[in-house]
């Protein structure tokens, strides 16, 4: 990272679009060139039937791992920070803008649903360095869901070309002219598969080349071959990869291979900590300065932030000043190819991966690679032959039901990556119309949604991470049974064809490492059979989360309509009524999935016995005079408060499957245990707040004498603090435009602060943390963009807030503030400052980069 001899104090920093670079990559054609590339990919997440993903608490405190490598990564590159000696903000850089990348189309989809902020930085940088580099993007495209290309069938190394492009080109708006190979897992049928659908080139390992020759001009004889099978082909330069059995006129893909050594220290030694570092370990590479050579290095993206914390500071400074400063143009390889087209050709080795030194045994045989000591592999083998298995059964059901449907169904396969990144009625309409062979009926319309849904888990069920590591039964093997087992529902639901039970055979054959499991048919019934969803549990979510989310029946009788997960529920009727300790709800709701339109009409009745006490039944709906009798009795049973009466009542008329709390989605089930434990914690905190405050002078006492608090009331002290902090910063909220209240709650939670201080007192309170930031992110707005303002008033509210949540000790991040206020220095005050040559109506606004960690001292 950036040290203070790398970046002296009080530097000013320049934005990419405002620097001079005297080597202009539109114009420079000598030299060196750097290109860094990123693999940034994690594999879908998302359970199969709620299209979402589930708490994960491995990645604590996030929600699940993408939560947390974007927090740990993707986000870092997209605002890296460039800093002094003294720890302060320079400037903020896009590594995107600068980097050669790939971003995996699923992963795409989830940032593109949770940080729309980051995502468009993204797409930005990508337009930013076409900009720059006159016309050539730095995003390149990636097989759709990283299967492996060579174990894939042909069919489907198009669907996952196609669908890659398709998603980069919804995305960036441009065609994408490189493709990165999951694993870099390459034969020449999928090269061929690449050339067809019009990819320039790839990017691969240098192990994976076995022979290269400089490519013969017209009147020389053909040059001889180079043996470089052991890794030593020069990865300076581009290289021509001619097909096979092509014809007279052999067509051709241009190949870049990455400086394997270099790739290998970024990943595994510490040479991605220094930027100074990095950029003497790429010059050691360089091969005399005035002749054209590119110098690539290739890692997985997540190396910056998450594997290596912090180290995306490395590459913007690396980016914006060390290559830079040693007159290096930093490119990309779609720019560098149309500036030095290759000059030699290149033969690939059979079959390869970067990862796997056995060809691509890693992903079907106990190679050996990935392993872990004690612990066999030959579960690969039996997992890979059990899937393909199912794809071709599969492929049957798919040809036969979907010729009834689609006058080229594989062209529909093909094509459905358009539903995928949209899946408005709109689109999905259109989609239809287009592909269908007559017009369909409405529950045609679901049968083909359901066929092509089938095959999109067809193709995740081979998504590359189920066969990486050590065992079948971690959460990457899962998923991906988990995406077979969808696709065996769907295919049954659509012909009737009964699949499930032969593949649990073939599972049975596949042995687990872990005593508890055995074989991957118990793993099946353990780990992916439980976690399958019905549209009767999604109803029954729906019912026990209404007695809290306050759902009713409008009086003038139109419905109501909500979602949970992948479903629309539309509620056409509710009624909610307490009786003593009883409550009863019960409703009409038709569920709709938003993937593939399935409806269902049904009836609820939940009755909450109190706690965490729940009893929902589901029943089809069959009519208005049923479900009038219905509600009739039970409301009737519930009169008598007799619970048992009701839950009697209720199982005759629905029957015997009921569902409790446990029944309920993750999230929700811990959203109504949060509710249901507010009144006991609320208790708690007044009992606590009572023995802290009774025993005040002891605690002062042993503190003083520097001797252990008794834990009972150091807990007491530290929840009574934690609880007023929290209260103190709710009510802050509530009345932040006071300004007059907003100081007295401040000067409130200054004392709790020096309290807790005093008493050793560890706050470790999530919610508060939250809370300071947004209101540190509120103040901050309001000051730069909002209107008759008394700027000095709300900066030293604003400063105070910041010195509070630094007492507090709550690990207040500055993170976001820091980037709203560089992006308001650089295009609002700058220009200004740069039009007038007066910083002086400025300075109260520059003056607050101090308090933000941000050095402002060249303008001030």
């Amino acid at each position: 990272m950036t040290s203070a001899a790398e970046f002296p104090a009080g530097a000013g920093f320049v934005p990419s679009s405002e620097r001079e670079n005297s080597h202009d990559p539109q114009l420079v054609t000598t030299g060196v060139y750097v290109t860094v590339h990123g693999h940034f990919y994690q594999p879908p997440r998302e359970n199969p039937y709620l299209d979402t993903i589930e708490r994960q608490p491995g990645a604590a405190p996030f929600h699940n791992w993408n939560a947390r490598i974007h927090s740990e990564c993707y986000r870092p590159n997209a605002y890296a920070r460039v800093l002094n000696h003294r720890g302060e903000v320079v400037g903020i850089v896009n590594n995107y803008e600068y980097m050669s990348f790939n971003i995996g189309p699923t992963l795409m989809s989830w940032l593109e649903r949770h940080d729309l902020q980051v995502y468009q930085r993204i797409i930005e940088a990508d337009r930013l360095s076409c900009d720059r580099l006159n016309g050539y993007g730095n995003a390149i495209a990636q097989v759709y869901n990283h299967i492996i290309m060579p174990l894939a069938n042909q069919r489907d190394k198009y669907t996952q070309i196609r669908w890659g492009k398709y998603d980069f080109k919804s995305r960036f708006g441009r065609d994408p002219q490189g493709m990165w190979l999951a694993e870099a897992a390459v034969d020449y049928a999928t090269l061929t598969a690449l050339v067809d659908e019009g990819i320039k080139f790839i990017v691969l390992a240098p192990s994976q080349a076995q022979r290269c020759r400089p490519l013969p001009n017209e009147w020389e004889q053909q040059p001889e071959w180079h043996e470089v099978g052991g890794s030593q082909i020069d990865p300076t330069r581009p290289y021509r990869c001619y097909l096979k059995n092509d014809g007279a006129n052999p067509r051709y893909i241009d190949i870049f291979f990455y400086d394997g050594p270099i790739s290998r220290d970024m990943g595994f030694s510490d040479v991605v900590y220094s930027s100074s570092h990095l950029a003497g370990r790429i010059g050691a590479a360089v091969r005399g300065e005035h002749q054209a050579q590119l110098i690539s290095v290739a890692t997985d993206g997540e190396t910056f932030g998450h594997h290596k914390r912090g180290t995306e500071k490395t590459l913007a400074y690396a980016f914006t000043h060390e290559f830079p400063q040693r007159g290096w143009t930093v490119t990309n390889f779609a720019h560098y190819l149309s500036l030095h087209p290759p000059t030699w050709e290149v033969e690939l080795k059979p079959v390869t991966a970067w990862s796997c030194a056995h060809g691509v045994d890693r992903w079907q045989d106990d190679c050996g690679c990935g392993g872990a000591p004690g612990w066999h592999l030959k579960w690969r083998r039996p997992l890979r032959d059990s899937l393909d298995w199912l794809r071709d059964r599969l492929i049957k059901i798919y040809e036969q039901q979907a010729q009834l449907l689609f006058s080229d169904p594989w062209l529909a396969r093909d094509e459905y990556i358009q539903v995928i990144r949209d899946r408005t009625p709109e689109t999905v309409s259109a989609f239809l119309q287009r592909h269908q062979n007559h017009p369909l009926t409405d529950s045609e319309r679901v049968d083909a949604l359901r066929l092509l849904e089938m095959q999109r888990h067809a193709l995740l069920m081979y998504t590359s991470c189920g066969w990486f590591f050590e065992e079948v039964s971690r959460p990457e093997g899962t998923q991906i049974l988990r995406y077979a087992a969808r696709a065996l529902e769907l295919a049954a639901d659509v012909s009737g064809v009964q699949l499930e039970r032969e593949f649990m055979k073939r599972l049975a054959t596949i042995p687990s490492n872990i005593d508890e499991f055995i074989n991957g048919e118990k793993i099946y019934q353990k780990l992916v059979l439980t976690s399958q969803v019905t549209i009767e549990q999604v109803a029954a979510h729906h019912a026990i989360t209404s007695l809290f989310n306050n759902h009713h029946f409008h009086e003038n009788n139109s419905a109501t309509a909500n979602r949970v997960y992948c479903y629309t529920v539309h509620q056409s009727d509710y009624t909610l009524q307490r009786m003593g300790a009883l409550t009863l709800g019960v409703g009409n709701i038709e569920l709709v999935s938003d993937i593939t339109w399935e409806s269902r009409n049904l009836v609820f009745a939940v009755l909450h016995l109190g706690g965490w006490d729940f009893h929902c039944c589901i029943q089809p709906f069959e009519g208005r005079r049923k479900y009038s009798e219905i509600k009739e009795r039970l409301f009737s049973s519930l009169q008598k408060a007799s619970a048992a009466q009701t839950i009697l009542d209720m199982a005759q008329l629905f029957g015997e499957k009921s569902y409790s709390l446990q029944d309920l989605f993750a999230e929700e089930r811990h959203k109504i245990m949060r509710t249901l434990t507010q009144e006991t914690l609320g208790r708690l905190d007044q009992l606590y707040h009572q023995v802290y405050r009774d025993n005040y002078g002891v605690i002062m006492a042993f503190h003083r004498d520097e001797l252990t608090v008794p834990q009972e009331l150091q807990v007491a002290a530290e929840v009574a603090l934690g609880h007023q902090c929290l209260t103190k910063l709710q009510s802050l909220e509530r009345d932040i435009n006071d300004v007059a209240a907003s100081n007295n709650y401040l000067v409130e939670l200054s004392a709790i602060a020096t309290e807790a201080k005093h008493l050793r007192a560890n706050l470790n309170i999530p919610a508060a943390k939250v809370l300071l930031e947004q209101l540190i992110s509120r103040l901050l707005w309001q000051i730069l963009y909002g209107n008759n303002l008394n700027l000095e008033i709300e900066i030293e509210r604003l400063e105070s807030l910041i010195r509070v949540g630094n007492a507090l000790n709550l690990g207040v991040s500055l993170d976001s503030v820091q980037e709203m206020y560089v992006t308001y220095l650089h295009q609002q005050i700058l220009p200004q400052v740069k039009q007038s040559g007066d910083t002086h109506p400025h300075r109260q606004l520059l003056q607050l980069g101090h308090t933000l960690k941000v050095d402002v001292s060249a303008w001030l």
